[in-house]
């Protein structure tokens, strides 16, 4: 009878234990051997385009608590492929970005704003989490068979993560490839909840994430929080993590170690770190004429004006359009660009037009639009918009549009027209016309001839 407490607390805390959110991980066409491949690839272009952090003493401090993390993955999400890597890119930004199969890119600007270990766990454990469930290629496998190769060209080439991509990239400082580049919010909560899980069998308490993501939204600033345009909030993220700790048992809890301390008091005696953008000015003017070994032109600036003949292009199944004989079409694995000759190069084009498609998580136009208009602003707080939106009718669907402005890093004004209608799957699909100000009047009625030309097949 004296054990008969016992067992009810025993009892109890199984109970409690098995209380925790069970995750599913998404549908998924692709192999685990594929997640590798797009990671490697990810990885490899990331470290020749990122300033990483090469101390030996920051990174191994990462690499320490991401190993930590890694033992604590729950055995039916282990891939025995998937190789986890740890490295660390020298900008203030709060952020992370973990690629398929393992790779992952901490922000310096991450571990210096934390207030203990496990918050930079906690970050950690969502970008873990991300991977395990593999929620990238399933993010592809939903896609039509245009949006395909659009998000998997977004994983393993235009990911450069963390808004790394989306920083100011020579002439324009848009960088709309990147657009897009964010998982779901229902995603983004799966990924909360079973980084959780991953923190409190590490030895985290699973509240440190919610409080870094406090931190985050405090210091987002007018332009909203980088992290939160990379890691839309599914709503209500604080008071769900925080519930979900309840429900956990945190296994040989850890505090704050002696090796946290340490490596925040080296990285204050360090240079400070620049922003993205800063760090990306930087790369441009010690490496103008692009990667070396790479055939990567430069916009020249002597740009013909736009034929008055049109040709017409399919763009797979989704749409076809028309466009000036003497462009170019410029297809990548997440956008298909049109421009002239002299326009484009090193991923940014001066005069011409670009289409591609995003998820649309709110199933309204103009909601979506804004979305897409906010994420193209991020990091570049030059960018404004010159109106609202308007209604138009664009391939016989309701749409919208508007302009923007945009001063450029040579000091150059350019106007944007931006164009949007929804799919039927509830997507937006999005044309963006770029031109600098002195000729932009012309080129507006240009962008405005092709979107009337478009046909779209949904």
């Amino acid at each position: 009878m004296a054990r008969a407490p016992i067992a009810v607390a025993l009892a109890a805390s199984c109970a409690l234990l098995s209380a925790q959110t069970r995750i599913t991980p998404p549908d998924n066409k692709y192999t685990p051997a594929q997640d590798v491949q797009l990671g490697r690839e990810a990885a490899q272009e990331m470290r020749q385009q990122l300033p990483l952090l090469n101390d030996d003493e920051v990174t191994g401090y990462v690499e320490g608590v991401g190993k930590r993390l890694v033992a604590a993955i729950p055995r039916e999400f282990q891939h025995s492929e998937f190789h986890y890597t740890f490295e660390v890119v020298n900008v203030k930004e709060i952020n992370a970005s973990a690629l398929p199969g393992g790779p992952m890119f901490v922000n310096r600007g991450m571990i210096e704003s934390a207030k203990t270990e496990g918050e930079i766990a906690g970050v950690m454990a969502h970008e873990i989490s991300h991977v395990v469930l593999r929620h990238g290629t399933a993010q592809a496998s939903k896609a039509s068979k245009y949006q395909a190769g659009s998000v998997l060209g977004q994983i393993a080439g235009a990911i450069i993560g963390g808004g790394w991509g989306q920083v100011v990239s020579g002439a324009s400082q848009l960088g709309f490839g990147a657009a897009f580049l964010r998982f779901s919010r229902d995603y983004e909560k799966q990924a909360d909840l079973e980084g959780s899980h991953i923190m409190s069998d590490a030895g985290y308490d699973p509240r440190d994430m919610a409080n870094l993501f406090k931190t985050i939204e405090q210091q987002g600033g007018a332009g909203g929080p980088q992290w939160l345009s990379d890691h839309p909030n599914p709503g209500n993220r604080v008071e769900y993590i925080t519930e979900e700790a309840r429900k956990l048992r945190v296994a040989n809890a850890t505090r704050d170690t002696r090796a946290f301390e340490q490596v925040q008091a080296h990285l204050k005696r360090l240079p400070a770190a620049p922003t993205t953008e800063q760090a990306a000015k930087q790369r441009r003017t010690s490496n103008p004429g692009g990667t070396p070994g790479r055939d990567v032109p430069r916009p020249t600036g002597r740009v013909s004006a736009p034929s008055s003949s049109f040709k017409t292009y399919n763009e797979g199944n989704l749409f076809q359009v028309a466009v000036p004989s003497n462009w170019r079409e410029l297809a990548n694995n997440n956008t298909v660009t049109f421009a002239p000759d002299g326009a484009y190069g090193q991923g940014i084009f001066t005069h011409g037009m670009e289409f591609g498609v995003g998820r649309n998580e709110s199933h309204d136009l103009e909601t979506a639009a804004d979305e897409l208009i906010q994420s193209l602003g991020q990091g570049n707080p030059n960018l404004s918009r010159t109106y609202s939106l308007d209604r138009v009718t664009i391939a016989g669907r309701r749409g919208v549009r508007t302009q923007l402005r945009n001063r450029t890093s040579d000091g150059a004004n350019e106007s944007i027209e931006v164009f949007a209608i929804q799919l039927k799957n509830g997507n937006l699909l999005y044309a963006l016309g770029v031109a600098p100000d002195e000729v932009f009047p012309t080129y507006r009625n240009v962008f405005d001839r092709i979107v009337s030309s478009l046909r779209v097949n949904d």
